[in-house]
């Protein structure tokens, strides 16, 4: 499967113009949620880059940090990338992880809103759904480079996997689960999910509820599809995506809770 194409000598993958698109509509759709919660549009545009920069570094930082169980089998440890600078940046090779996306594209957001004297908890539930849509489209790269697959499979939705992209262990097999596809409906749900709550609790949210959905829903998901997945990332003995979404999921969960529990009445004391 062609994984890209040619304009002369420049090759151009599709891995990236997804990732590229997804920012793209996911500002677009910002910049139009902005006017509805009284911010300026034009800002979701003018922190797109360094949003977008700070996102795809924190990706490959994740990667080079957390590299899966079948690159350290070869020998591409984190000790591997910081020996192999040219390596550590060949993000065309794949090679990013959504986690760190998330957590360098918060940073980058949090730094933006403060210096220019905005709400940095607003801003995250402005772009929680097209963070969300983002993902959608940017997992779809995931297709073209033959990654991101489960188990073997003979379901009727089952994934053809080229040889040169099997684990070596897994060579007989040829069809396998679409893990980035079910995260990809699992981040739609993720979208309906935030766009519900938007609605139906209004007059109830505070600044910030919609992004600690976002931060509830996906993490459940991908802490889930974990257990699908044939070539985890490894650390200290633990798979560290999925134990870094438990963490985050009931996190973000106990913070909703206790900002929105009941405060007990104070009794008045009888005159």
């Amino acid at each position: 499967m062609p994984s890209g194409f040619n304009i002369g000598p420049l090759t151009i993958r599709f891995y990236g113009l997804l990732i590229v698109g997804g920012a793209m509509l996911a500002t677009w759709i910002s910049s139009r949620r902005a006017r509805r919660y009284g911010e300026n549009p034009d800002a979701a545009w003018d922190m797109l880059f360094w949003v977008f920069i700070a996102g795809v570094i924190g990706a490959r930082l994740w990667h080079i940090l957390t590299p899966p169980a079948s690159l350290v089998k070869q020998g591409i440890t984190t000790w591997y990338y910081l020996t192999h600078p040219l390596d550590a940046i060949a993000i065309w090779h794949g090679g990013l992880g959504i986690p760190g996306a998330v957590i360098g594209g918060v940073i980058a957001l949090y730094l933006y809103t403060r210096k220019h004297g905005m709400s940095f908890a607003t801003w995250t539930d402005i772009i929680a759904p097209g963070l969300a849509l983002a993902q959608i489209i940017g997992r779809l790269g995931n297709f073209f480079n033959q990654e991101l697959y489960g188990m073997p499979t003979n379901l009727p939705w089952a994934i053809y996997i080229d040889p040169a992209h099997r684990l070596p262990e897994f060579m007989d097999q040829a069809y396998y689960h679409p893990l980035f596809a079910y995260e990809g409906l699992w981040n739609l749900m993720n979208i309906g999910i935030i766009l519900w709550v938007e609605k139906r609790f209004s007059t109830q949210r505070k600044p910030g509820d919609l992004f600690l959905v976002y931060l509830i829903v996906y993490p459940i998901g991908r802490f889930l599809l974990e257990f699908l997945r044939l070539d985890p990332s490894p650390v200290a003995g633990l798979n560290i995506n999925q134990t870094l979404m438990a963490i985050v999921a009931l996190a973000s969960a106990l913070t909703l809770y206790l900002r929105h529990r009941p405060r007990p009445q104070s009794s008045q004391s009888a005159s």
